[in-house]
């Protein structure tokens, strides 16, 4: 698939006059191991000489409650996603890895409410999900910066 649209490929695909996702296809189904392969490629930054693609936008902005589907539907795919909201730099410098975390649509709704992911997790009631880096972060910044 060309590069611009290869997440849309994995994320809505018309069949007569109906969307469907495949990735919401394979969560439905217990297709576990096709959607962590779908994930696991939209959260992949890739770039050409033109720009860089990552799907996370794209994905967010299909399934705004995917946190949630997941902590139901296919809590094992939860450390995937968040992983892949990571960034780590390939070089290190004195011992340390630059780091980038994509929180915003962890914190944020397309409506610029405060998003409900910290909530799904918080009912998920999962110990090992709440320590991962990417929920400790956004928890401390809720906590630390805005409340």
């Amino acid at each position: 698939a060309p590069r611009g649209k290869r997440a849309l490929w994995m994320l809505n695909v018309q069949v007569g006059t109906q969307s469907i996702s495949p990735l919401m296809w394979a969560i439905e189904t217990g297709s576990l191991e096709s959607a962590r392969a779908i994930i696991t490629d939209l959260l992949t930054i890739r770039a050409d000489r033109d720009r860089y693609y990552y799907g996370m936008d794209i994905l967010f902005e299909r399934h705004e409650d995917i946190i949630q589907r997941l902590c139901l539907d296919a809590p094992a795919l939860m450390p995937v996603l968040l992983d892949g909201l990571i960034w780590r730099s390939r070089i290190t410098e004195n011992g340390q890895r630059r780091v980038n975390y994509y929180l915003r649509h962890l914190l944020v709704d397309s409506h610029g409410n405060f998003a409900k992911a910290t909530e799904w997790i918080t009912d998920n009631a999962d110990p090992k999900l709440v320590i991962h880096p990417v929920i400790c972060m956004v928890t401390d910044m809720v906590w630390s910066r805005v409340a």
